[in-house]
């Protein structure tokens, strides 16, 4: 990691999902998975996340919205938990939750629900 976005990316990455977490995945990469982690890493947290037109909690509510419409529970346990670090409160991502009931269907909403509360579980402990 060499380049200036991959390296502004990495930080954000970390501050967001937290550094175990960030740490593990990297750790985790071999020679066929690292460059998605490196592409993750510079375009998603470092360009984008990076631009500071829109506020990290509302990049984290976007995101729980758009990852209960594409049924990514993976993914949207570590951003419920990344939102709670951002200063999400428990109410904006119940908010949003109840938001995508409407528009992304129940069924996507109540999975989301579950895992939501099992993530602010553990993020409390």
């Amino acid at each position: 990691m060499s380049n200036e976005k991959l390296e502004q990316g990495l930080a954000i990455r970390k501050q967001v999902l937290g550094a175990q977490h960030v740490e593990r995945s990297l750790a985790a990469a071999d020679d066929f998975n690292k460059p998605i982690q490196e592409l993750v890493t510079e375009y998603c947290w470092g360009h984008v996340w990076g631009n500071e037109d829109l506020p990290r909690q509302t990049r984290s509510l976007l995101n729980i919205a758009m990852l209960t419409a594409l049924n990514r529970s993976h993914e949207l346990k570590v951003h419920i938990q990344g939102a709670l670090r951002n200063g999400v409160s428990k109410q904006q991502i119940q908010a949003t939750l109840m938001q995508t009931a409407i528009y992304c269907g129940v069924p996507a909403a109540l999975e989301s629900f579950r895992v939501a509360s099992d993530a602010i579980k553990t993020f409390d402990e």
